[in-house]
């Protein structure tokens, strides 16, 4: 194995702390998005899991608020200290496979500046703490693979903390598994150290496990759940994705790191993972970010090729072919004219060097403005409405309106008869909708939240004495038939057009109940 080159730690992490800088200045901006208004409100009740996430994410939440007080920067900063963390693994990658100062720098730039990795690290999403360790993983497999069998153990670390974010990485590691009995390296089954990693990760997942077993293996329903809802569209979009999320020139890089890994026959097994992955991912109707880690991967490995492209080197370069009657000119030239030409050679070469350095830079740049603009609330709210950010960043889309949503709730709850706000309270349809009236339930005084969305459900029915219900959803004939009257006194309006989720649901006043909340509970249960 060759030597491994010097890591190039200043400008690595120079770019690290500058990504980190850029996603907290740009945090405040837009608000809240539905899955952090939900982690705020589960990590109010701490649990070892929750029917349709781990518990590290909302636990994060709850840490995050306590040391940096309640507010939407405050939940983004370890996703933006996160992203810098991928910033340097990914550095740390491409050193592993070869890479130069030049390879190291180009893996940092191209990862700071992709747009899911920007995404992730403005947003506190199961993504965000998933993608490092994901990234993490890949870096011991490869160290493991090329011989060194100790870093097994740090595999299976990562993957049994992993497990407490989401399960997703027994895709990646059932994927390296099938890889290796595929095409080898089969030696490292041989080696020991590799079941202790497993067993280490068996461990370490243990908790979640007895969590799963205890409680009906809700990952199993939710899963369910899902592909139903979007597993078509998902199938759709899966392979279009895979050269967008992480952006134009980065997949064209991913492509070099697929046969930069092929090429080398004990990594080989990681471009199978890669195609094994994805196809469980397009079987089971799974979105295209679940396999993001191992796009990351894949950009690393090429950026080495890139590297060796830009400087000139490879074989098309060191040795150009030659027509024999050119070979033959060369031998019969005298030796002051072979200086000249060997002179003139080098003299063009630090041009084609700069040439293509600029153009793979410049496509970089470029590519970098562009994921800034989708994944970065660069766009004023009230332009997004049919701009192709809308379209593109689902994340941008929900993260607008949500004071304005507690705020209309607000206003109809206040013009409840003083009797019936005291026997009041709120039902949402989604997480989202019940993490926001609990945000600002203080600031408004607002009367107990809520709803039958996945985890959300355990925490109900409502008290008997509850009568009234301030109702915000998108199926009113449902809420008519639960209670004896139901009345429409407003609707949801995020103050800039934009067509989201929330936008114009009607907000209703139901009163009276058509039977005692313990039975009519089941009926506003659902997963997505």
């Amino acid at each position: 194995m060759p030597e491994t080159p010097r890591f190039a730690r200043v400008p690595v992490v120079v770019t690290a702390l500058a990504v980190s800088a850029v996603l907290l200045a740009v945090s405040p901006r837009y608000g809240y998005h539905r899955d952090e208004l939900y982690f705020r409100l589960l990590g109010e009740h701490p649990a070892l899991g929750y029917f349709d996430t781990p518990p590290l994410t909302p636990m994060i939440a709850r840490v995050s608020i306590g040391l940096f007080g309640d507010g939407v920067t405050s939940l983004r900063v370890l996703p933006a200290l996160v992203a810098a963390l991928v910033v340097v693994l990914t550095a740390l990658l491409s050193r592993e496979l070869g890479g130069g100062r030049t390879a190291q720098v180009l893996a940092a730039a191209g990862v700071a500046t992709a747009t899911m990795v920007l995404v992730a690290g403005h947003t506190l999403l199961t993504l965000s703490i998933d993608l490092p360790l994901w990234v993490a993983a890949a870096l011991f497999c490869v160290r493991a693979l090329r011989g060194d069998g100790r870093w097994w153990l740090a595999v299976g670390a990562v993957a049994g903390v992993a497990t407490y974010n989401r399960q997703l990485v027994v895709l990646l590691l059932a994927a390296v598994g099938v890889g290796v009995l595929a095409a080898g390296p089969r030696d490292v089954l041989r080696d020991r150290r590799i079941w202790f990693g497993a067993l280490l990760a068996l461990a370490l997942a243990a908790p979640n496990l007895v969590y799963q077993a205890t409680h009906g293996w809700p990952q199993v329903q939710m899963a369910a759940a899902l592909e139903a809802d979007d597993g078509a569209e998902n199938r759709v979009m899966f392979v279009p994705l895979q050269a967008l999320l992480l952006g134009p020139v980065q997949a064209v890089l991913q492509v070099a790191g697929a046969v930069r890994l092929w090429r080398e026959p004990r990594l080989r097994c990681l471009v199978l993972a890669y195609a094994v992955a994805c196809a469980l991912m397009l079987y089971s109707g799974g979105r295209a970010d679940y396999v993001v880690g191992m796009l990351v991967l894949l950009f690393a490995a090429g950026c080495g090729p890139a590297e060796r492209w830009m400087s000139g080197a490879g074989r098309t370069a060191e040795h150009p072919a030659r027509r024999p009657s050119e070979r033959t000119a060369g031998r019969a030239r005298r030796p002051s004219e072979r200086a000249a030409g060997q002179t003139a050679g080098q003299a063009g070469r630090p041009s084609g060097r700069a040439g293509r350095r600029a153009l793979l830079g410049g496509f970089l740049a470029a590519g970098a403005l562009v994921s800034a603009v989708v994944a970065l609330p660069v766009v004023p709210p009230a332009s997004l409405e049919g701009s192709p950010v809308a379209a593109m960043n689902e994340v941008a889309r929900e993260s607008v309106g949500w004071p304005e949503f507690a705020a209309r709730v607000a206003a109809v709850v206040r013009d409840l008869p003083p009797a019936d706000r005291a026997r009041a309270v709120l039902l949402t349809e989604n997480y989202g909708e019940a993490g926001v009236l609990a945000r600002y339930a203080r600031q408004y005084g607002l009367p107990a939240v809520y709803s039958g969305h996945n985890e959300l459900y355990r925490y109900g029915p409502p008290p008997a004495s509850a009568r009234v219900a301030v109702v915000v959803t998108d199926a009113p004939v449902r809420y008519g038939r639960s209670f004896a009257s139901c009345e429409r006194r407003g609707r949801i309006d995020n103050g800039v057009g934009l067509s989201n989720e929330e936008q114009h649901l009607p907000i209703l006043v139901c009163h009276d109940p058509a039977a005692p909340w313990d039975r009519l509970w089941p009926r506003f249960r659902h997963y997505s």
